[in-house]
């Protein structure tokens, strides 16, 4: 059997089934479900910036380390750091020949050498000739012993420790690196480009070639529904779908059925049914409801039914005509809750409540109509889609890796609106859009108001009625840690977040109160 687990290198493509332009979410999920060969990766992120800064895995154990950009999280840049750990291989050819058999006493006696390929194996053997490429002088903190040759080929790079004195920008660089002057190669990098030098300008925004998903990347002969690019939301319930090679297409709240969700998605990663009601106490009256019959609300309070995500109402004894509606209520939600679920679509990175049709989304203030008209609800016995839940997969938030980023834009074209109102917008900003855009068209001022109020959520308690917001199946599993800036495989991330309404929309905050972990939509 052999010792170690053999990759493939693919210049400008992939190592093994690790494919540049992947997903964070596709990775660490198949990472994670090889724990013999992947025993430790270490996740790391800026608290600060976690959707600015690269996301970075370290796979210490194998010698490897993998980048990811921010805003995307995508597959950027591999970087092979410890040659001794697993065996990689570029068309059969082994970089470094590793001991093979894994109950050797010879083998175990023998640690794993911890250099690259000599410079001849590369040039004469495995890669074969390229143009010259760069010189890295040492820095003051390292010493002015050694400095780094980068050789680069497309979509490839090798860097050589070089001794500074036998540096000379005129000299052969076959020669420099063929002499006792050069070392064997200490790292390696993999990347989309003609070479490091090109590529390393714009390395973590140029556009990906590959897809997302690690099974669209693959040649496998089993349907694979196109992956979703982005999010755009229009208003008055119309979310429009951007996918990667096929049309958009339209989620309309109140209208989309289940079957249009199956044929234009695929069927949904999980179904999840809900059953907790604790957060009813937050649910108006219906006499409030007929009242309040026509206005906006605007806190997270009186939108309960996007928390609580069932139709259940409190009951008193206090007053006899409020007891018969909720004896009502209850009898209608007895015939109705089997039928209402989530469709959790992990791998596009939201879900969409399917149940019965309640009315119409608002429109932005002072948009046109024509440009998103108004759609006919479906009868009231008919399941459509009426909510949609965007996750955005911040590094540190509870749940982490539960579901891919979703990337989203609010399409409005109000006057006095300049900044971009999209998710990598901080929330203090997009508050601030959406508070201008929505002014004077509140019911009243108490109202307007209450958009700066906030439920605050705690997801780390597992019988957590926060839970009911985001109606994750197996929330309460193993998770990932946060600490100083980095993920573990064990624990679980800060679950602190607070709930934020707008018209036809919700946000969940992060503790820090900068970006939002995940973004409601709802009639």
């Amino acid at each position: 059997m052999s010792r170690h687990p053999t990759l493939q290198i693919h210049p400008g493509r992939s190592l093994g089934f690790l494919v540049l332009g992947a997903s964070l979410h596709d990775v660490l999920k198949r990472l994670k479900a090889q724990p013999h060969l992947y025993p430790t990766i270490d996740v790391s992120y800026s608290p600060t910036q976690p959707l600015v800064a690269p996301v970075i895995l370290n796979l210490s154990a194998n010698g490897f380390r993998l980048r990811f950009d921010g805003p995307d999280q995508r597959l950027r840049l591999i970087e092979i750091l410890d040659f001794g750990k697993t065996q990689f291989s570029y068309k059969n050819i082994d970089l470094v020949k590793l001991p093979e058999e894994k109950n050797s006493p010879a083998a175990d006696s023998e640690q794993p050498s911890q250099h690259g390929p000599v410079f001849r194996h590369v040039y004469n053997r495995i890669m074969g000739p390229t143009f010259p490429g760069e010189y890295l002088a040492p820095s003051e903190a390292a010493g002015p012993q050694t400095g780094l040759y980068i050789l680069s080929y497309p979509g490839i790079a090798f860097t050589f420790p070089l001794q500074h004195s036998a540096w000379s920008p005129k000299a052969d660089f076959v020669s420099l690196l063929s002499s006792s002057a050069a070392a064997p190669a200490k790292s390696l990098a993999i990347f989309n480009g003609a070479s490091w030098h090109e590529a390393r300008q714009d390395l973590f925004t140029r556009p990906c070639l590959n897809p997302r998903s690690l099974a669209l990347s693959t040649k496998g002969k089993e349907y694979q529904p196109d992956e979703i690019d982005l999010v755009n939301v229009c208003g008055g319930g119309v979310v429009e779908l951007h996918r990667r090679s096929s049309a958009p297409f339209r989620i309309v709240l109140g209208e989309t059925t289940p079957q249009d969700l199956v044929a234009e998605l695929g069927p949904p990663d999980a179904i999840y049914r809900k059953n907790d009601h604790r957060l009813s106490i937050h649910k108006p009256r219906r006499r409030d409801q007929r009242a309040s019959h026509g206005s906006y609300g605007a806190s997270p309070a009186k939108n309960e039914d996007i928390l609580e995500t069932d139709y259940s109402s409190a009951h008193t004894t206090t007053d006899d005509s409020d007891a018969e509606e909720d004896a009502d209520q209850r009898d209608d939600d007895q015939g109705q809750s089997t039928a209402k679920c989530f469709y959790n679509y992990f791998h596009h990175g939201f879900d969409v409540f399917i149940s019965y049709p309640s009315g119409a989304s608002p429109h932005f203030p002072h948009t046109n109509p024509l440009v998103h008209p108004p759609t006919a609800p479906k009868a009231l016995n008919h399941l459509v889609a009426t909510k949609v839940l965007l996750h955005g997969n911040v590094p540190g938030s509870y749940p982490f890796n539960r579901y891919r980023r979703s990337r989203w834009t609010i399409d409005v074209d109000v006057a006095g609106t300049s900044k971009p109102m999209d998710s990598e917008t901080l929330f203090t900003s997009l508050s601030a859009e959406l508070r201008n855009i929505w002014k004077g068209n509140y019911a009243s001022e108490q109202a307007e108001k209450a958009t700066q109020n906030a439920i605050v959520l705690d997801r780390d308690w597992g019988d957590s009625p926060g839970s009911s917001y985001e109606v994750l199946d197996g929330w309460e599993e193993s998770g990932q840690a946060q600490k100083r800036g980095s993920l573990t495989q064990e624990g679980s991330g800060s679950g602190t977040t607070q709930i934020f309404g707008f018209p036809g929309m919700l946000f969940e905050v992060l503790k820090n109160d900068t970006y939002t972990d995940s973004t409601s939509l709802f009639i």
